[in-house]
């Protein structure tokens, strides 16, 4: 019984000093919270696994019930420009000046894609965001079969329509014009 109660006394003892420890580390300023200084590795490690857990726990036997036709691709096209663009640039992959000053980068779609990700995983970003960075959630701005929408354009946008190329080419560009530079 003894043993065991050392033990406890080890674990709790250890919980303390590590508490204590990291406490000292955010009040003495160790720990960085403004947005233009790089994370730390085990900050990244952290949020990193997070998502990842939260991702394949939250998307499993999550389908799309959207069809990928001209007419929703467009209104995935137009719905990503009214929500997503300022972030995420428009077809000329150009970032605008609130996406240059983002701690953690946000992807210019157009360029880094995200073609690549099961429909349900571009799904569940947009409807919950991401901790940690400045991605927002909108599930109170944006219906389910909406974002499901902007899931499907975001899915074929390297192999989009005609109709719809064309209508991706007229969003404009949310990046600052030389003359505002």
């Amino acid at each position: 019984m003894k043993l065991i109660l050392s033990f406890l006394a080890g674990i709790i003892l250890t919980l303390v000093v590590l508490a204590g420890a990291g406490y000292y580390a955010v009040t003495a300023g160790l720990v960085p919270a403004n947005a233009d200084t790089k994370p730390s590795d085990i900050e990244t490690w952290a949020a990193n696994t997070a998502l990842r857990v939260a991702i394949e726990r939250d998307t499993k036997g999550l389908q799309n019930p959207v069809q990928a036709n001209d007419e929703n691709l467009i209104a995935g096209v137009h719905l990503y420009a009214e929500n997503c663009a300022m972030c995420h640039g428009a077809s000329d992959a150009k970032p605008s000046n609130p996406a240059q000053g983002f701690y953690i980068d946000a992807p210019q779609l157009a360029k880094d894609g995200v073609e690549d990700d099961p429909e349900a995983v571009t799904f569940w970003k947009i409807k919950h965001g991401i901790r940690f960075t400045a991605m927002p959630s909108f599930t109170t701005t944006l219906k389910d079969d909406e974002i499901w929408k902007i899931a499907i354009f975001l899915k074929q946008m390297d192999k989009l329509p005609t109709a719809v190329d064309a209508e991706w080419k007229k969003v404009p560009s949310a990046a600052p014009t030389s003359s505002a530079q």
